[in-house]
């Protein structure tokens, strides 16, 4: 496959090409990890989605349309000619030296094709686990459950609340010669050197279970599975654990207690769930407050019980909010941290599972033995600084 020339050198292009190469080119500045193009009646409207909120950007006028998404389709090797079915491709471009991939997904809309790309930055360096926004007691705590020799670690949130980076932390961690680390994935967002990587493939039957199979023909010590998307794939990780290798995997669950039941819903028997599992992470993203333009205020009493925190926890009485400038793009906001509840499995934790509780019985044992909640350590960060209350309420509002 040739190696893609740099954006930023092509200078012989028609004014599409140049808009298209532009409107990536900003994209990648601005740190986005989406773009969408969407058709309206009267105009095209081009939004970023940068740290996890979606901005406008552009709105071209409506006659652009179809040669956007032609150029786009050309660059993802896409039919340009099929404008009724939904289509996925990707591009591979090189800009200021960094490779990028694309993911590109083209749909048929009332107005035209609306295009989604998910930029994926092929160099971006993986994250050290301190970086993440695990601190003190419960970041050496899952520095220690990472080195066992076997089990199952789980890793738990919506989509992007950047469950796969925590998994590739802890193997970029453990990673060395003298394991073999093999993964297999959909789709591999990181290359990490000295790792086994397997990319999903459906339409040849290779999934995360059949993946999953010939892994443990290739004599691993670690294994991370993408994602535990039925019983099959969860069987097979469970008994990959119990079998002496160390598991990873992520489940689309809301909190760390209702792995644990989704689980059991999938039909694994509720003693195979307590003896193999080491632990649940769940997480979510929370957006940072701008360092150079935040505000303090004194917050509401209503705010605090919501959050959950005592006025004397608060340094100086006081909470920061967003307010905007140059640097964070009139936003207030400027990266994202993690906020975390790590649930360790106990014997008190264990017994429940083997008895068959349900998930908020499970999550009243992991709290009396210290587990942190999402909220609670939502609120230990805003009143740090780091974010705002809105924020941490925000991707906590399932808890109420």
């Amino acid at each position: 496959m040739e190696e893609p020339k740099d954006l930023l050198d092509a200078s012989d292009e028609a004014p599409v090409i140049r808009l298209v190469n532009g409107i990536l080119f900003q994209a990648v500045k601005d740190r986005a990890s989406d773009i969408h193009l969407e058709p309206y009646e009267r105009e095209l409207a081009v939004r970023y989605r940068i740290d996890g909120m979606l901005y406008k950007v552009l709105s071209p006028p409506r006659a652009l349309q179809a040669p956007i998404v032609s150029r786009v389709k050309i660059m993802a090797g896409l039919d340009i000619a099929e404008k009724r079915l939904p289509q996925d491709g990707r591009i591979r471009i090189k800009l200021a030296g960094k490779d990028i991939d694309i993911r590109v997904s083209v749909l048929p809309t009332a107005f035209g094709e609306r295009v989604v790309m998910r930029l994926l930055d092929k160099t971006s360096v993986v994250l050290r686990l301190e970086d993440l926004g695990l601190g003190g007691a419960r970041l050496e705590a899952f520095k220690n459950l990472i080195t066992k020799p076997n089990g199952i670690i789980l890793s738990t949130g919506p989509t992007g609340s950047g469950k796969t980076t925590t998994l590739y932390s802890a193997l970029s961690r453990i990673n060395s010669e003298d394991i073999n680390i093999i993964t297999v994935e959909d789709p591999i967002e990181y290359q990490i050197r000295g790792i086994g990587q397997i990319q999903v493939n459906p339409k040849i039957d290779l999934t995360f279970a059949a993946g999953l199979r010939s892994i443990l023909r290739q004599d691993p010590d670690v294994i991370m599975v993408g994602e535990i998307r039925d019983p099959e794939t969860a069987e097979i990780a469970i008994q990959s654990s119990l079998t002496g290798h160390l598991v990873f995997s992520t489940l689309h669950t809301n909190d760390a207690s209702s792995a644990v039941t989704r689980l059991i819903e999938m039909g694994i028997e509720p003693f195979l769930v307590s003896s193999s599992l080491l632990a649940i992470l769940a997480q979510r993203l929370v957006r940072k407050l701008c360092p150079n333009c935040r505000e303090p205020y004194t917050p509401e009493d209503a705010e605090l019980s919501q959050l959950g925190i005592p006025r004397e926890a608060l340094a100086e009485g006081v909470l920061y909010r967003a307010k905007g400038c140059d640097e964070c793009k009139n936003t207030g906001f400027k990266g994202r941290t993690g906020i975390y509840e790590l649930l360790i499995l106990s014997d008190a934790v264990r017994s429940h599972i083997t008895s068959n509780a349900d998930a908020s019985t499970i999550k009243r044992a992991a709290m009396k033995g210290g587990m942190l909640t999402l909220r609670e350590d939502g609120a230990k960060k805003a009143a740090a600084g780091i974010t705002s209350a809105s924020e941490v309420i925000r991707v906590t509002q399932e808890e109420e």
